[in-house]
């Protein structure tokens, strides 16, 4: 099974790589189809914010611990103008570009956690994360 799998965001056809990479893990991790395809649309949804505000990033899919359980964690860097306002960005419906709002606030729905940390000038970082089954 892969550890860490890094993907590298530099326009939208890595996207689909990086949604490829969540969609394999969870399954080798026996998530259930529909955890699976939560996992990958969440990973859609921040490497695209990615090639839209950042332009160029990375994201990281591995397993790890978190809160003393086993998770698959997605991390997604970027080094682009950062988020002024993360409380308003976790809002439904709230998007500064073109969007529909739905990134941050959709991908926060479909994980067991999102975390963003931010600063303007510095880009953004986003760690989200699934429970792995205790039956895997």
């Amino acid at each position: 099974m892969a550890c860490d799998i890094v993907v590298a965001i530099n326009n939208p056809d890595d996207i689909v790589e990086a949604r490829k990479a969540g969609h394999e893990l969870a399954l080798e991790l026996g998530f259930s189809l529909t955890d699976v395809t939560m996992i990958s649309t969440a990973i859609s949804e921040i490497a695209r914010n990615i090639t839209s505000y950042a332009g160029r990033g990375a994201v990281k899919v591995e397993v790890a611990e978190r809160e003393g359980r086993k998770a698959l964690i997605v991390r997604a860097e970027d080094d682009g103008p950062g988020i002024a306002d993360i409380e308003r960005a976790m809002e439904d419906g709230y998007s500064t570009g073109r969007g529909l709002g739905m990134g941050l606030p959709g991908a926060r729905r479909l994980m067991d956690r999102l975390i963003v940390e931010s600063a303007l000038g510095h880009g953004t970082a986003i760690e989200m994360w699934k429970w792995v089954p205790a039956r895997a």
